[in-house]
């Protein structure tokens, strides 16, 4: 028996390992969803703070649109370019108005205004709330009979998923208009001809398929900097590993439900 074992310890340890990630990973996961219902919960049953609301809208819209404005103008511009130069190989430049703007209403704009205001905003909600918590305030605020979930979390939630689609709007607009301006003033297009072809192929689903992944995307920004926030402790170190753990779960989250949204809702 002992040698037994002696043998298949080597064997075994790899997949407890492996094992004990799988079912951290589920939990983590259990964690997430059910903080994502609580905080729903929280925005649909009163007492609501539209004075909260309107103050969260205005830090995540308006003060996120020169980034992503300036995000989407430069990748517009160089997508334009690079599909310019992918189409000389094969005699096709006359389709760089066509897919810049498929490109980037249907994927670019969403997903890079995304990641642009989970930078900002993601990590701005996890470490005001993660502040609160090692300094206490949230417990005095449910001394005074204020719930954080309705007073903090739900403005959150609400201002960031239907401000996301405001500013994908914006950035798709930006974008299409760098990447006529490089096409028009480098490349040598005709900017009539250009903005023909761009309205010609921009179709319905595109705009409401960038809309619903903006959606999303601005309601898991406000879940991964609200939950990690929300959840931490230990101090400063607490703090600062929940403003890191937000801004990665924010993305990894966009990047998932933005390949779960294109081929499974707007695959066909």
């Amino acid at each position: 028996m002992a040698l037994a074992e002696t043998f298949l310890k080597p064997l075994i340890w790899p997949l407890i390992w492996v094992g004990a990630r799988v079912l951290g990973a589920l939990a983590a996961v259990g964690r997430l969803a059910l903080f994502a219902l609580q905080a729903l919960r929280a925005v649909v049953s009163p007492p609501w703070y539209p004075a909260r609301l309107i103050e969260q809208m205005a830090l995540i819209g308006w003060f996120s649109l020169p980034v992503v404005g300036l995000t989407a103008l430069f990748t517009g511009a160089a997508l334009a370019q690079q599909i310019y130069v992918g189409g000389q190989r094969f005699s096709a430049e006359s389709t760089v108005p066509a897919v810049t703007v498929i490109a980037i209403v249907r994927e670019l704009g969403p997903v890079l205004a995304g990641l642009m205001v989970a930078g900002r905003v993601s990590s701005a909600m996890a470490a005001e709330l993660a502040t609160m918590r090692v300094t206490e305030q949230l417990d005095a605020m449910v001394t005074l009979r204020t719930d954080p979930w309705r007073y903090l979390i739900a403005p959150r939630m609400l201002a960031s998923t239907l401000m996301l689609p405001f500013l994908v709007l914006v950035a798709n607009i930006i974008g299409i208009l760098g990447g006529y301006a490089l096409a028009v003033y480098r490349l040598g297009f005709n900017p009539a001809s250009y903005l023909s072809t761009t309205r010609r192929y921009l179709e319905t689903d595109d705009i409401v398929s960038s809309l619903v992944k903006a959606a999303v995307f601005g309601f898991v920004i406000a879940l991964a900097g609200c939950y990690h926030g929300f959840r931490s402790s230990g101090g400063a170190a607490g703090v600062g590993r929940a403003t890191t753990d937000a801004v990665v779960t924010a993305f990894i989250l966009i990047l998932l439900f933005n390949l779960t949204i294109t081929v499974l809702v707007f695959g066909s």
